[in-house]
């Protein structure tokens, strides 16, 4: 994005036109006068094939989605899904007399997923979709703050806060910012690299509006201790301490564990989580952006923050942060529930986390590197070198990986272990173990290049990354 001011090149497209006439390249855009600037609206429209080649040329310079490792978000859907998501472009999730049908589908989504994440009644579900998992967060924390001035009454001298992991994804750090709520993060720890339940019970107070337990760090994908972290709470309040509710942040795991973490306790079957997100756009295998916010019941739902408008033709409910926003991706949503069932989601996150280990146990025996995490929780990993390697880092690696066209992320963990740098792997729906063996090859080539020259290449810094 554009921002204070950054300035937009002045270059126009018929230059580029003019190149490719020199070089004898075939161009659309041949016979035809394309004078369009970049910083501006032109005077003038561009015939539809030539805008179409001009742009679609320049999205080359993209990098390859397949090959991106830094991202969660989904790279690839059947030719049937994207088709559906074509065919409903034009739907407005928001005008439902309109399209009724899609507000229905929607609904089909939050009951599947009250009944996924064991809502105390999920035939009444209490939810939403949203643009994503950071709008979803962002209405999770308003309902927590709710709720809490709703307890506290009209002291407006008390300042709320929330209390998470110094590991929690920046919207939570935005959710503090925007709507003036003391983020009360809990350092790392030594190895501890994500919220603990002694530390969690410790930082709340009278003030505290609720604890944001992650199931699935950004960070190194693991887990954190969401029933441990409950029971802690229990027994703050059974002490005579504050009442804190969980918001459990499964913006990847909420997609993951009830397919291949059966056993694992971390959902509405806690009474103290009160609220749940994820993002269907990542491992809910849908392309972006689509999220889903569900509450353990309408009264961890204020009703205040619920509006209802009638002037699209009947009466609807809103509750978001936008108004306007496509239907196609939760159209593309109920299609991946209904086409995979529960034996196909979890078919394909299995597949996804038998990548991520297998891929993880080589890299561990390479010998340069030691494994953070193996991906046996989200099919995600951390790695980082070894102490004995001198002369070159993680984010020199992650420079050569990018001249092999894959995008690993380097990046140091937050306060009190910024000395922990790290490079990060998301094996998604896609990423075969044809494809982990391909980037395995590459990555010891680059290791390779690095140990033979590392004199050379030195030291490069968290600065020479740029994603």
């Amino acid at each position: 994005m554009a921002l204070r001011g950054d300035k937009v090149p002045s270059r126009t497209l018929d230059e580029r036109a003019d190149a490719n006439a020199f070089l004898g390249l075939a161009n659309p855009a041949m016979g035809h006068e394309v004078n369009a600037p970049l910083d501006r609206i032109a005077a003038e429209p561009v015939p539809a094939d030539v805008a179409y080649q001009l742009i679609h040329d320049e999205l080359l310079l993209d990098g390859s989605a397949r090959l991106n490792l830094a991202t969660f978000v989904t790279t690839w859907m059947e030719p049937q899904a994207a088709q559906l998501m074509a065919d409903a472009a034009d739907k407005n999730m928001i005008d439902q007399d309109e399209y009724p049908q899609t507000a229905a589908i929607e609904n089909r989504c939050i009951a599947m997923l009250s009944h996924l994440w064991h809502a105390p009644d999920p035939g009444i579900a209490t939810g939403c979709s949203t643009t994503g998992s950071s709008e979803a967060c962002m209405l999770a924390g308003m309902a927590l703050k709710r709720r809490w001035e709703q307890r506290v009454g009209a002291d407006r001298t008390r300042r709320p806060n929330l209390v998470m992991g110094a590991n929690a994804q920046v919207c939570w750090d935005k959710f503090c910012r925007y709507w003036d709520v003391e983020a009360r993060l809990v350092p790392v720890d030594g190895d501890r690299l994500h919220l603990g339940p002694a530390e969690a019970a410790a930082h709340c107070d009278e003030n505290t509006i609720g604890v944001v337990a992650i199931l699935g760090s950004t960070l190194d994908g693991s887990y954190e201790p969401v029933a441990e972290i409950a029971a802690a709470l229990d027994e703050l309040a059974a002490n005579g301490g504050p009442d804190v509710p969980i918001h459990v942040d499964g913006a990847s795991g909420a997609m993951i564990a009830p397919f291949l973490d059966r056993d694992l306790v971390w959902d509405f079957q806690l009474p103290r989580v009160a609220s749940i997100n994820t993002s269907g756009h990542k491992f809910g295998l849908v392309y972006p952006g689509v999220g889903w916010a569900l509450w353990r019941d309408a009264d961890a739902l204020p009703e205040e923050l619920v509006f209802n408008v009638n002037y699209l033709g009947g009466s609807t409910p809103t509750l978001g942060l936008n108004f306007s926003r496509p239907g196609a991706e939760v159209i593309a949503q109920y299609y991946m529930f209904f086409r995979l069932g529960v034996e196909g989601l979890r078919a394909v996150q299995q597949s996804c986390r038998d990548v991520a280990t297998a891929l993880s146990t080589q890299i561990g025996g390479m010998g340069p590197y030691r494994l953070i995490s193996k991906g046996d929780e989200l099919p995600v990993f951390a790695f980082t070198t070894n102490d004995d390697v001198d002369g070159w880092d993680v984010f020199a690696v992650s420079r050569g990986m990018r001249a092999y066209g894959w995008q690993v992320p380097a990046y140091t963990f937050p306060a009190d272990r910024t000395d922990l740098a790290v490079l990060r792997v998301v094996c998604r729906n896609g990423f075969s173990h044809d494809l982990a063996d391909l980037f395995a090859r590459d990555l010891q080539s680059v290791t390779d290049a690095l140990q033979h020259d590392a004199g050379a290449i030195g030291r490069t810094g968290p600065e020479s990354f740029h994603h």
